[in-house]
């Protein structure tokens, strides 16, 4: 049989490493689709001139291009036949990805865990983004359920132990990185890293309402092939899910106002994509500063944030019910670091 059916739950092996199939150079043209399809306009991702101004060579493509062009080449041996994608951790933003650059994946497998169902489970990857020089651009680890395919017997659970967080220390600043002379009104916000409080809310006001011909141009442009984005039979509610890469994007272009100058993102803590997000659904989002650290760049702190997207109205800052469960109406939980000046 030369076709592939994809991987399924009873095919994985801890420690084995995948190379993901088919390279991509990304250009120009993956900024203009993602600021076409997200209301993304951060100043350092948008121009050239703000980008050196800033210390940089040039202005670098978004921090989820880099994300989803990498996630994309991991999907058909790891998630082909999900069920759910379902959360992500220590994830760090190596280097800038500039045009030109071509990206390629590779993946670990770190842990397994068979549902009691016995027809699906838990695969824990750890997967690395690099350039065409090999050099890391980017690495995280996420978990996602897989369906079982045939009967087998259930392997060993092994379930990671992984950071809460990755500590500030550990960030790294892309070289030459530089607020000292940062312009605020060109950044379209006058809020610096100063003005914001640890366990302040903010509620990023704006809305948008997903359509299915946006999600699917989305998630083909990251060359992502999972069933559940694409067939209506694949699930028994006959819907398509909703890639959860466009809702960070969403929600993080979103988020530019009340944080416009949070302007790089440099590590994914956590996240969760706590219910399933259909065409139709309006999406909004607020944010909580989480942790505050200064770095050893001039005029550069760090800012640590907790990333929650909603469905519909629903109202700001409410994320969990009295049991502790995700309230239905939440769409993602996403803790994250980004840059900004002091």
């Amino acid at each position: 049989m030369k076709t592939n059916p994809g991987r399924f739950f009873e095919d994985y092996r801890i420690g084995e490493v995948i190379a993901h199939a088919v390279p991509r150079t990304v250009s120009g043209g993956e900024r203009a689709v993602y600021h076409a399809l997200y209301p993304a306009r951060g100043a350092l991702y948008s121009s050239d001139e703000f980008a050196r101004a800033c210390g940089l060579p040039a202005s670098p493509l978004d921090d989820l291009i880099a994300f989803h062009t990498v996630f994309g080449k991991t999907v058909p041996d790891i998630s082909l036949n999900a069920v759910a994608n379902l959360g992500y951790a220590e994830g760090r933003w190596h280097r800038p990805v500039w045009p030109g650059d071509t990206l390629r994946a590779q993946s670990e497998v770190i842990g397994l865990k068979e549902n009691s169902n016995g027809k699906s489970g838990v695969v824990w990857v750890r997967t690395r983004g690099l350039n065409q020089r090999g050099e890391l651009v980017l690495d995280y680890v996420r978990w996602v359920m897989v369906r079982k395919n045939r009967e087998t017997p259930a392997p060993e659970p092994v379930v990671p132990k992984l950071q809460a967080a990755v500590p500030a220390e550990a960030l790294v600043i892309p070289e030459g990185l530089d607020f000292s002379n940062y312009d605020f009104t060109l950044a379209g916000e006058p809020h610096r890293w100063a003005d914001y409080d640890i366990g302040e809310k903010i509620d990023h006001v704006d809305g948008v309402t997903i359509e299915e011909a946006e999600h699917m141009l989305a998630t083909r442009l990251w060359q992502n092939t999972a069933k559940v984005h694409f067939d209506a039979t694949f699930r028994e509610d006959g819907k398509r899910l909703i890639y959860g890469g466009h809702v960070i994007s969403l929600a993080r272009a979103l988020s530019f106002n009340g944080l416009a100058n949070a302007q790089m993102i440099v590590a994914l803590n956590g996240g969760a994509h706590a219910n399933p997000c259909f065409a139709g659904d309006t999406v909004r989002a607020w944010s909580e500063v989480l942790e505050k650290a200064e770095t050893a760049a001039p005029g550069v702190g760090a800012i640590r944030l907790r990333l929650v997207a909603v469905r519909q109205g629903a109202g700001a800052f409410a994320l969990k019910d009295d049991a502790g469960k995700y309230r239905p109406e939440v769409l993602l939980d996403l803790d994250y670091w980004a840059l900004m000046p002091l």
